[in-house]
């Protein structure tokens, strides 16, 4: 009964999901909106009229004037600055539009352009000191803030009564300060439009990267070749002229030079910005989270406003919200990593029946004995982590190493070896097509191709999108082993969607059906995937009927089969289930049967363990990996079985001395040919009885009877 409560509450209660949503970086965004959302609702139920459309074009026009500031100051932010002076800069670059307008009678364009001029002006002076003289910009716009601050002062006294007593008239003027297009005012147009640009440019391209990029990591993005101190001393010319744009909307609709402008709106900008979600820090940060920082902050002064609440109230209001989120942000940027790896991972129940018996003397098809114990041994020490072995029609040898090579040794003895190709990433499994292309599952990089002559191309490293998954499950995290049918269509597994190439024992920790069989066609370059939801799947084989693929469910402890053509197109059947053993690569025998490694033997605490998501789950979080529950993976084993699932034969190395852990098998003219990702070496074992004959893709391709 406790086991089935267990099963249950692992089964259908989705506490993976929460690690997931909070891996992800639009959930950054979607907090602020949620925020957006309750505040909206709270002051709407509040506030009679609140959101009426006569109000919400008020809010739009304002929203809008401080929003182009936001976008100027999340800028400044995302590269790893600030800019204090934000607010001075718009109170002088308002007086700039109303003094070349009213005193100095300039034509509209000629006023927009010097306004503009002015603010990008200001903010260079502001870039020139942070970004080309070094200077901490806290401590530098706190300065510029003063020094604009007192300028406009002087500025005012001496030329607020001429323009106080101009009224100008100008259709183009009214209709930046007041107008409308097709009901939406004028400025929430312009701002749509700079904002989309502005996402475009952060997001698409280079640019927008460089800026990203030195506010992670200053150092870095300078050793990568970016422009460093001209891109921030841009960034804050930038703020500088969105300030301008700002300010000239303003002084459009209200066309006052008052003292008190702009008072304040550093506090209201930098709240805007750090509601939104963008990280004090830096490198974080887009122009959506700008825009919905403004929006909340905009409709809490006004709320504010509305309940007649005194101005030193709302100050101090916006003052502790500022405060606030300035603590959460650096608080949850610093934990963040930590916070969602103790959620992220999430086992669950995972019941195995007890396993067949393998012990001497027992008898059974799994009864253990030692006849690799005398295995040869081929590269010992010259080669690492040879996980899959493949040989080709001249009896050359091919294998992976961890250093990112494929390997070569020449036949017929094998001592003489060369780097065929470079890759980069883990080779795991291989396969040759009919024209000798070597396919090969790269871990963290997808399915490539190495021609003959060792060009290597890349063949896929993506799918389709699984719409029901919160991961984004279309790039190939941990592509695994492969087998190739006659019309040309490529089946490979991929372990887990859920963790990269080197955290792929977590994904066993699970034991949730996070792995999936992708089919890749030659013929039109199409990827998709044929079957999801299965436990670690790995080894792969085209069944002798051309119609189906046998694999391997690795921590499923279990053999599949599955028809991709024929009358049964789409059924999964289990050929082999509770295996004493965790399954590996699958490979064709020289008689019509089946090759399997066991990469690791069960054991009971194990078993155990499987049954026990809360202790796994402990385990995780307390231990280093090494002092896991791991399977026994310094016994090698290899079995031969028929379709029908039936253990013909067992291979063993009890002592685990000349051959530890058998990942693959590959029979070759009379040879059994081993591989290990954790061996520095290849085993080759004669059979007894085999067909000296025998090349598995020569048969396979019909060049041998």
């Amino acid at each position: 009964m406790l086991n089935t409560l267990t099963r249950w509450r692992y089964r259908f209660w989705p506490d993976h999901l929460l690690g997931e949503i909070l891996s992800k970086r639009w959930t950054e965004t979607a907090v602020p909106v949620i925020v957006l959302l309750m505040v909206g609702f709270g002051l709407s139920r509040t506030i009679p009229n609140f959101l009426s459309p006569s109000s919400l074009a008020d809010t739009a026009r304002q929203a809008a004037e401080i929003g182009f500031i936001g976008l100027g100051e999340a800028l400044v932010v995302i590269v790893g600055g600030i800019d204090l002076s934000v607010g001075s800069m718009f109170a002088l670059t308002d007086f700039c539009a109303l003094y070349t307008l009213d005193v100095l009678n300039w034509p509209v364009v000629a006023v927009a352009a010097a306004t503009i001029a002015c603010g990008a002006v200001l903010g260079a002076i502001n870039g020139f000191l942070v970004g080309y003289l070094g200077l901490r910009a806290f401590i530098t716009t706190l300065i510029t803030l003063i020094i604009y601050r007192s300028a406009f002062d002087l500025l005012i006294q001496r030329y607020s009564n001429q323009i106080a007593s101009a009224f100008p008239d100008f259709p183009t003027w009214n209709f930046i300060g007041g107008g409308d297009v097709v009901g939406v005012p004028s400025i929430a147009v312009v701002y749509l439009a700079v904002a989309i640009f502005g996402h475009i440019f952060l997001t698409r391209l280079r640019p927008g990267w460089h800026i990203t990029a030195i506010g992670g990591s200053r150092r870095s993005a300078y050793n990568s070749g970016i422009a460093v101190r001209r891109t921030i001393a841009l960034c804050y010319v930038a703020s500088g002229a969105l300030t301008a744009v700002g300010a000239l909307f303003f002084a459009a609709r209200l066309g006052t030079v008052g003292g008190d402008i702009g008072v304040g709106l550093e506090v209201i900008v930098l709240t805007a910005t750090v509601l939104g979600g963008i990280t004090l820090g830096g490198g974080r940060g887009s122009v959506t989270r700008s825009a919905v920082g403004t929006l909340i902050v905009l409709l809490i002064t006004n709320g504010l406003t509305t309940m007649n609440a005194r101005g030193g109230f709302t100050r101090m209001a916006l003052a502790t919200i500022l405060l606030v989120a300035a603590m959460i942000d650096i608080r949850w940027q610093k934990n963040r990593t930590r916070i969602i790896s103790k959620v992220y991972v999430s086992p669950t129940y995972h019941d195995l029946p007890p396993p067949p018996t393998t012990e001497i003397g027992k008898g059974g098809p799994f009864e253990q004995n030692d006849r690799l114990r005398d295995v040869e041994l081929i590269g010992l020490g010259r080669i690492e982590a040879p996980e899959d072995v493949i040989l080709d029609r001249h009896d050359n040898l091919y294998a992976g190493s961890r250093h990112g090579d494929v390997i070569r040794f020449f036949a017929p003895d094998y001592t003489r070896m060369e780097i065929f190709a470079h890759i980069g990433g883990q080779p795991l499994g291989m396969a040759f097509d009919r024209k000798d292309n070597l396919f090969i599952c790269i871990g963290g990089m997808g399915l490539y191709r190495i021609d003959p002559d060792g060009k290597v191309e890349k063949a896929t490293d993506e799918t389709n999108r699984s719409w029901l998954s919160v991961n984004d499950d279309s790039r190939l995290r941990l592509a695994d082993d492969l087998d190739i049918t006659d019309n040309g269509l490529i089946f490979f597994s991929e372990a887990t969607i859920r963790y990269e190439m080197d955290e792929w024992p977590v994904d066993g920790l699970e034991a949730r059906g996070n792995g999936r069989i992708i089919c890749y066609d030659t013929n039109t370059g199409k990827t998709h995937t044929a079957v999801r939801g299965l436990k670690f799947p790995n080894g792969i084989c085209v069944a002798s009927d051309g119609q189906s693929i046998l694999f391997a469910e690795t921590f499923g402890c279990s053999i599949k089969r599955y028809w991709f053509e024929g009358p049964n197109k789409g059924r999964i059947e289990v050929v082999m289930d509770n295996l004493p053993g965790y399954p590996d690569n699958i490979n064709l025998a020289s008689d019509g049967n089946y090759w399997l490694a066991l990469v690791g033997m069960r054991s009971p605490s194990l078993d155990l363990a499987w049954r026990m998501p809360a202790f796994r789950n402990r385990m995780a979080k307390r231990l280093p990996v090494d002092e896991w529950l791991f399977p026994n993976i310094n016994t090698g084993c290899v079995v031969k079985f028929n379709e029908k699932g039936e253990i013909l034969d067992s291979y063993w190395d009890l002592h685990g001395l000349n051959h530890p852990m058998i990942t693959s098998m590959r029979e070759h003219r009379g040879h059994l040919y081993l591989g290990g990702i954790a061996n520095n070496r290849i085993g080759r074992y004669k059979l007894e009885g085999a067909d000296p004959n025998f090349v598995q893709y020569e048969k396979r391709w019909g060049r041998l009877p």
